[in-house]
């Protein structure tokens, strides 16, 4: 039982960062490479928060939230957009150096040594036992509960709100949506700033659980394998795909090696690739037009 526990935390985690991947992809046909670097940059933004302005836990969350969701819409605004009519490899090498550039600033910024917001907010992590001899910590189980609340909150906003209906127009047909008085830069700014914003949260959780270091990064780049076995253009792929890489992973940890972990995604994603590229949900036409 232990074992299915902690394969839902990881695929919990995995499909998290998943959906960020697929929300950039799915509207603007871009693979957001720096999509690690954003999220654990919203680790860091909420540990400068708790250290020099509120330690208030509610204040510290809402405000790293929100500024990791400006910083995803500002990246958008002064990188991306002055990638419209580029090639989609031309946008995706940005994205690689904004990763690149991200990480070597965040260790000069905070450095590279473990740290842990958790306690800049006196924040309890106690396991909690929720079967006999089965335990989970109080925030892998608040990731678990935050995931399952923002898959919701994205199938009905892109289903049932006027925006999310924007966004599926313009991913489905950006000339015609733009025909239509479709403010196509609005759309994509506002899938780079939720694609942050829930890459920052998951990010945020992991820290407050289990510390923050310049590492966090590799969880992200881990997470784009389970994004492309589901399919880049469905939030449906990105769980079932975060599933099958989770519990492949937490298999080998338990019964093979757990030097050999890191390894385990990326075999899955030269697999699909091989198989089926277009990963599991996902559209085989959309995936050729990149």
């Amino acid at each position: 039982m232990q074992l299915a526990v902690n394969i839902v935390v990881l695929a919990s985690i995995y499909a998290m960062i998943s959906c960020g991947y697929v929300l950039i992809y799915r509207v603007s046909r871009v693979l957001n490479l720096a999509h690690g670097e954003l999220m654990m940059l919203g680790s860091y933004l909420l540990l400068t928060v708790a250290s020099g302005i509120s330690t208030n836990p509610i204040v510290a969350l809402s405000l790293a939230g929100l500024l990791s969701l400006t910083v995803g819409v500002l990246v958008y605004v002064a990188l991306i957009r002055r990638m419209t009519g580029e090639s989609a490899l031309a946008a995706i090498l940005v994205t690689i150096a904004l990763g690149i550039l991200l990480r070597g600033l965040m260790v000069l910024l905070w450095s590279a040594q473990l740290q842990y917001p958790g306690q800049a907010l006196a924040l309890s992590n106690a396991p909690i036992e929720i079967f006999p001899g089965t335990r989970i910590s109080t925030f892998a189980l608040t990731t678990v509960l935050v995931n399952v609340v923002t898959y919701i909150a994205l199938f009905v906003f892109l289903r049932f709100s006027s925006w999310g209906i924007r966004m599926r127009a313009a991913g489905q047909n950006p000339l015609l949506a733009a025909q239509r008085g479709i403010n196509l830069h609005a759309i994509y700014a506002l899938a780079w700033g939720l694609s942050t914003f829930t890459g920052a949260t998951v990010g945020i959780l992991i820290s407050i659980d289990s510390g923050l270091d310049s590492t966090m990064a590799m969880i992200g780049l881990k997470a784009f394998p389970a994004a492309l076995v589901g399919g880049l253009d469905s939030l449906l792929g990105a769980l079932l795909g975060s599933l099958i890489v989770a519990a492949a992973e937490v298999a080998t940890i338990q019964h093979v090696d757990p030097l050999l972990s890191d390894v385990v995604p990326f075999l899955i994603l030269i697999v699909m690739l091989i198989v089926r590229p277009w990963g599991v949900f996902g559209t085989r036409e959309e995936l050729d037009r990149v």
